[in-house]
This record gives structure tokens, sequence and C-alpha cells, in this order.
């Protein structure tokens, strides 16, 4: 039975993640770049201050929204969003990209994360623009939503934007125990294992009470959590990772000259990188990228349009942050832990460790901090991983309550918490195939969605910026509908 699972996914797998799929993903993220006049550089400044310099200086970023009040604050989203992608994919994922795909890979990711910075900004902006409050009074957003009333609303369109609704639904709903469950999981399982010889099973059971505990709570809980756990496993590892770089830096110029050489296959050893050429290095570091930070699944929107924001391009800017984070910083750091270790010949490309995943990452950090070195990857990797769960278990309730309504939303959680045990002791590569094939069936639907709505963020960036960057006074285009604008603009005049 596993065997023809394996066989099934490793087809649609094929077909999903194939080189049209990666010209798609990323052109949507050129497409926005040139439409927004490449935004996430020409304001860059402007979004650091708005996005990580408002943590410090605006206490309305971080305020905690009051119990009536369903919504979370800007801070608790991006913690919510950064702990739904900040997992597994930063550590086990680099490692694969590495190990499959060469040096090279790392330049890709690059690639994917800089484009993905527009791609996960136009979500937001959608996901703000497009949302609405369900039965309980909380804000609902996501790809579902700008399909079924964006793309809906176009002539001809509504049916179509109603069957790729549903579809994205779906999708996400299968991805959430994919990549937001049992791959996360088995990665914990195993490192627990390797590291502190905790039994697969016990580890299951442990994770699945703790994540319990706080999905059943909902979104607030959620983000009560995140918002103390995410800051913390950030700055830990980022901390480490650093001490190991600076120790390595006499390496840094080998490091770049193998990143930008296996980019382009410009290294040869029989024909090729060694386990990888152009299309292994391109392939497996967008795929990683993407599996990291998420940019064209849809996901993370549905976290940022719980926001009590009400620009959407406020949320917008988070999103771009998001990326950056996610992959420019901790996937870079990791990358560059591994690369400056000695573990890959770095004129070849060649790894020279038997290590794979996690363990070739805590090999790298034991050549500084010796046995400690696994270790602290294992409760990385515990932190990250457990953080992630949480984080998708709110996208997976979202989609399930636009397939069946919010009533029944209780049935998910219950769902997803109990596979969290048969994530901690399945087979690993099979979850990370999953994992592959529904990102890659999310993305569909999603970036259809982007495209053919890219006018309307174009002209939401527009307003934008003429209104709070230029000064200039104009009808700030804050939702797609009528009762909810009037809504909006008048908590925003309360709040300037």
């Amino acid at each position: 039975m596993i065997e023809m699972v394996e066989k099934i996914n490793g087809a649609i797998n094929g077909f999903v993640w194939g080189i049209p799929m990666l010209v798609l993903l990323v052109g949507t993220g050129i497409l926005m770049t040139v439409l927004t006049k490449v935004f996430q550089i020409s304001h860059f400044g402007y979004w650091m201050k708005h996005t990580l310099g408002s943590i410090f200086t605006d206490r309305h970023i971080t305020k905690h929204t009051g119990t009536e009040d369903k919504s979370i604050s800007q801070f608790q989203s991006l913690c919510t969003a950064l702990a739904a992608t900040i997992g597994t994919g930063n550590i086990v994922g680099v490692s694969s990209a590495l190990i499959f795909g060469g040096p090279g890979a790392i330049f890709w990711m690059w690639i994917v994360a800089f484009f993905g910075m527009m791609t996960n900004y136009s979500e937001n902006v959608l996901g703000i623009y497009y949302r609405k409050k369900n039965e309980k009074g909380e804000w609902s957003g996501g790809a579902m939503y700008y399909l079924k009333d964006g793309l809906g609303a176009k002539k001809g369109m509504k049916g179509v934007g109603a069957v790729l609704a549903v579809l994205f639904s779906l999708f996400c709903l299968l991805a959430s125990f994919g990549i937001g469950n049992m791959s996360q999981i088995n990665s914990i399982a195993g490192n627990m294992k390797a590291a502190f010889h905790i039994p697969t099973l016990a580890t299951g059971i442990v994770l699945m009470i703790l994540a319990g505990l706080v999905i059943l709570g909902g979104i607030k809980r959620i983000a009560s959590v995140t918002e103390k756990l995410v800051p913390v496993m950030a700055l830990l590892y980022i901390v480490g990772a650093l001490v190991v770089c600076a120790l390595n830096i006499n390496q840094f110029g080998a490091v770049f000259a193998s990143i930008f050489k296996g980019a382009f296959a410009m290294k040869a050893v029989g024909g090729g990188i060694v386990g990888s050429g152009i299309k292994l290095a391109i392939t497996w570091g967008m795929k990683r990228g993407v599996f990291s930070n998420e940019a064209g699944l849809g996901s993370s929107v549905m976290v940022h349009s719980s926001s009590n924001v009400k620009e959407p391009v406020r949320q917008g800017m988070w999103g771009i942050f998001e990326v950056f984070a996610d992959t420019i910083v901790v996937c870079t750091l990791t990358a560059f832990v591994v690369l400056s270790s000695g573990l890959v010949d770095l004129n070849t490309g060649e790894v020279l460790s038997s290590s794979e995943g996690s363990a070739l990452v805590g090999e790298a950090f034991s050549k500084v901090f010796g046995s400690l070195g696994p270790a602290f990857i294992a409760v990385a990797i515990l932190l990250f991983a457990f953080s992630t769960v949480l984080g998708w278990s709110h996208y997976g309730t979202k989609a399930f309550e636009y397939l069946f309504g919010s009533k029944a939303t209780i049935i998910y959680r219950v769902i997803f918490i109990v596979f969290i045990v048969f994530g901690a002791t399945m087979n690993l590569q099979l979850a990370w195939d999953l994992s592959d094939t529904f990102n890659g069936l999310m993305a569909i639907p999603n970036l259809i969605g982007v495209l053919t709505l890219s006018p309307v963020v174009v002209k939401i960036t527009a307003n934008y910026v003429q209104r709070k960057i230029k000064g200039n006074k104009v009808t700030p285009m804050l939702s797609a509908f009528p009762e909810i604008q009037k809504e909006q603009e008048k908590a925003l005049d309360e709040s300037d």
C-alpha cells in the first residue's frame, strides 16, 4: 500500500514540480516586482521601518486586542506566519538542497526569495482587501476569498473563481497534514531519538498533548504562544549560526564562489557538478526555497488576514519581511554554516559526510560546539517544527471553515492533533514527498488568483504610496466591500 502511495505521489510530484510550475512560481514574483516598480528594493528603508522598526517604536503593532475583539495584533500575525514558515525547511530543507542540488541551489533559493517577497506581498494585500468576518466575528481571508470574490467578480468568471477557491481549500487542507504536520513532527521525532534516545512514539504522544492544549484554544491562543516562542527560537538559532560563521569567516570567499559557480554549472566534474547539474541546482533550490518561505502557496495570508490592520499594504510589507527573515537570513545562515564547515568540497560541490538532513547541520555545528552541536540542532528543530505545526493548524482550520463552515472546525482540529502521532512514526521520505506535492497543488490556483488580480494589487499599492509616502489626499483603498470599506475608513481616521 505504501509503495503504491509513493509511486502515485512521485508521479504527481514530478508533474507538479516540473519546469512549467517553477516558471509560473518565479514568473509571478517577477511580474509583481516589475508592476510594483521593484517595491522590495525601491522602498526597502520604508518597509523595514514599518515592519522590524515598528516593533520597537509603535505600540499599536504589538498591543494585544481586547477579549471581545476576535482579531490579533500585527506582530502576532507576523509571529504566527513566521512560526509556520521558519521550520524544518530552514534546516532539513537547506541540507537537502545542498546534498541533492549542490551549493548552487542556495543561489536559486535567494532568487525565489527575492521575487517571492513580492508574491507574498501581493497575496497579503489581496487577503486584507477581500477578507470578511465569519459568524464568530473573526476575520477570514486567503486565496479562497480573493479567488471567489475577486476573480469570480470578473465577467464570466464566477464559476471559475468558485471552483478554484474550493480546489485551493482542498489542497490547503491536505497540505496542512503534510508540510504543516507530519513532515515537521517526523523531523522532531527523528532528532529526539538520535540526540536523546527518546522513542518516536513517546515524542509523538507528548507533542500531540502539547499541540492540543494550544490548537483547541483557537487563533488567539496560537498567536499568544507564537509571539513568545518565535522571537526566542529565531534569536537563539541566529546567534548560534553567527558564532559558527564568525569563526569560519576565512572560508566565506570560497563559499560565495562555490554557490555562484554551482548555480550556473561553471565547476564541472565529469560533465557536471558532483550530484548535480544546473537543472538539479535550480529545481532543488526553488523547491526548498518555496518549502521554507511558502511564497506563492497562499498559506500565510490566512493568518495575516486575521490581523487588526486596516491598510492592505501595511500587511503586505509584513509579508515581504517574512520572506526576507526566513530565507535571506535564516536559510542563508544555515547554508553558510554547512558550507564553511569543511563538510562540503567547495571546488566540486561534493558533500564529504554521510550525514543527511538535520544531522548534516548538527555535524557542522559540532565543529565549533562539539557534542553540543547536534543537541543544539535537535532543540532548534523541536522549536522550529512545533511552531510550524501551530501555524499550519490555523491555515488548515481556515480552509476547513471555508468548505464546511466555522462551527465544524473543531472536527478538523481534533483530526489534525491526532495525526501528530502518525507523523512521528511514518516514513520520512514519504512525509517530505507528500509535502512537496500538496505545496505545488496549492500554489497553482493561488498564483492564478494573484496573476489575474495583479491590477488590483498595483492600484492599492499606488494608492498607498500617494497617501502615505507622497502625502497626497486620496481616498484609501481598504476593502472590496463597501460596508467594510466604510468601517475601516472610520477606524483608520480614529487611529490617525
